[in-house]
């Protein structure tokens, strides 16, 4: 009898235990919590009469430059954040037809410019010939490979020093013709950044030198943490430099704009 009371318990014991839902194992030696509590932290007021100096500024940040591969990190880059967002109504994009966040595009317009209708020729073994059949497909996010920024250098008096703050991003696309050969890059759409940060705030940035280091997208963009150049800065007939500059010319005045804005916070003090 004790024999079958023990049978029936290890019959039992193995039926609740198969019953249990299977848990996941965790990759991973800890949880990881700083980053889920890490407070956001807005960006702080700013008065008018608090500027005593502005320039806009549009650079590009090119994701094939070391210092900037953490965009292009094939678990989570940083065009699957944003387009996800945006698909979860968490983001609202604008159209690239100006660059001041004034015509919001709807998710169909979205979905639009993140895919391609191709016609391909499929092979019929049975009637030995061709069918053409029409298939959609999704921008690959490693295609993305730069990022265009406009951006707000100001000098705070109530501060006292040079600050700035992103206005909004642009992922670029480039364009081929059929034989694969280069015709242009455009913008995809635009994002209003100040909003993006709250979003940003929730991901975790790749650190190519310390696993342990987490950091936000939001931290990367408001510590600066990447590599870019000048593109354009605010003029009155409104030009790019590739417009009427190219080659050596084209850099040094990027670089010029750039030291331009740096000279100005010392040339603030002086005066």
């Amino acid at each position: 009898m004790k024999r079958l009371s023990s049978l029936m318990t290890l019959v039992i014991l193995a039926i609740s235990v198969m019953a249990q839902p299977s848990v996941s194992p965790k990759d991973d030696i800890v949880e990881r919590t700083t980053l889920a509590n890490e407070r956001f932290l807005p960006d702080p007021p700013l008065r008018e009469a608090d500027i005593l100096w502005e320039k806009r500024i549009w650079r590009v940040i090119d994701t094939r430059e070391k210092m900037n591969l953490p965009f292009r990190y094939p678990d989570q880059p940083l065009f699957s954040i944003l387009t996800s967002a945006i698909e979860a109504r968490e983001l609202q994009a604008y159209s690239t037809e100006d660059d001041k966040f004034s015509t919001p595009l709807s998710i169909e317009e979205i979905s639009a410019k993140l895919s391609s209708i191709d016609t391909v020729a499929i092979y019929n073994p049975d009637g030995g010939s061709e069918e053409y059949t029409i298939v959609e497909n999704e921008i690959d996010p490693r295609d993305v490979k730069r990022y265009r920024l406009k951006e707000v250098w100001y000098f705070d008096s109530r501060r006292g020093k040079l600050e700035v703050r992103i206005l909004g991003i642009a992922p670029m696309k480039e364009e081929y013709d059929d034989n694969g050969n280069f015709k242009y890059e455009h913008p995809l759409f635009w994002i209003y950044f100040p909003e993006a940060r709250y979003v940003l705030s929730d991901y975790k940035v790749y650190n190519p030198w310390n696993d342990r280091g987490q950091m936000s997208w939001t931290d990367l963009f408001d510590m600066r943490q990447f590599s870019s150049y000048v593109i354009k800065g605010s003029n009155i007939h409104d030009r790019r430099l590739q417009d009427y500059l190219a080659g050596r010319d084209l850099l040094l005045q990027s670089e010029r704009i750039e030291g331009g804005i740096f000279n100005h916070e010392s040339q603030m003090w002086q005066d």
